[in-house]
């Protein structure tokens, strides 16, 4: 493990990079989430790539739309968005303006604020599960659409900052397809997680929704 105690957000040229490379690099990244309550700090463990355009699996498959807008433009800021009608889900956006990649903020241990992100998961039966999982991560820091756009490199008492935090060994990455994705992008590798780590989601396969007949 490599230890820091840098409280200087990751600057935005590191989001201004290829998804693959950033994505990876995230992984023991501390996510801060500013409340009027407190602050709840996360260590993520579990993340997942997107490529946009290119990318059968990404929001930004089929071009911009209001939805994914923010995609589009700078890195460095959430991409929040509302899913099967009542979860949200956290990403960060990558790469130059109008490349539209993004890392999708999977899990994390909960290192500072847990009785808030208590108080926001009820059902967790235990502090490894608070934010187990996209949903629940959002849920456990208090993240809705409302913090859409948001820039994670500002620090200070910005809503979101990205620390650069402990950052796992090389022996200590994997990586595997993304969990739910069908399709064309059903099997690229790019979902990528701490081994061994309890905060880290199952895996689980893309499975086709029936048509009602």
């Amino acid at each position: 493990m490599t230890e820091t105690t840098d409280r200087t957000p990751l600057t935005r040229s590191f989001f201004d990079r290829p998804v693959l490379e950033v994505a990876p690099e995230l992984l023991g990244a501390v996510l801060v989430r500013t409340t009027d309550a407190g602050p709840i700090t996360l260590r993520l463990t579990e993340v997942e790539a997107y490529a946009g355009e290119a990318d059968p699996g990404s929001h930004a498959y089929r071009g911009r739309t209001a939805r994914n807008e923010v995609m589009f433009g700078p890195p460095g800021h959430a991409y929040v968005y509302f899913t099967y009608g009542m979860w949200h889900c956290l990403n960060v956006v990558c790469g130059p303006p109008g490349h539209a990649s993004g890392v999708l903020m999977r899990a994390g241990e909960i290192r500072g604020g847990a009785e808030l992100a208590r108080s926001r998961r009820v059902s967790a039966r235990n502090d490894r599960e608070l934010a187990k999982g996209p949903a629940r991560l959002a849920t456990a820091l208090n993240v809705d659409r409302g913090l859409n756009g948001t820039d994670l490199c500002l620090g200070g008492d910005a809503p979101l900052t990205l620390l650069p935090g402990r950052r796992p060994a090389a022996d200590q990455v994997r990586n595997g397809p993304r969990t739910g994705v069908g399709g064309e992008g059903a099997y690229h590798p790019w979902r990528f997680w701490i081994d061994g780590d309890p905060t880290v989601s199952p895996y689980r396969a893309h499975v086709p929704r029936r048509r009602r007949t």
